[in-house]
């Protein structure tokens, strides 16, 4: 499967369709628990994650959000 994955080109071999959940273990994503995932411009309910399948030519965005800091 041939996906875009933060902006760079990402190939997962022997993978036609995988699980948000499975994208996230198969590309050793950090902090999946605080990741949130945009597919093809759509940002993803974590509930969701389970049954959104990810195809060849998808485009996926992981994000971090960050708080904190002094002003």
């Amino acid at each position: 499967m041939n996906l875009t994955v933060n902006g760079k080109a990402a190939t997962i071999a022997g993978k036609d369709n995988l699980d948000v959940n499975a994208l996230l273990v198969e590309l050793k994503v950090e902090q999946p628990d605080y990741v949130t995932v945009e597919l093809n411009g759509d940002i993803l309910e974590r509930d969701n994650f389970g049954q959104t399948m990810v195809k060849d030519g998808d485009t996926v965005e992981f994000l971090y959000f960050m708080g904190g800091g002094n002003l």
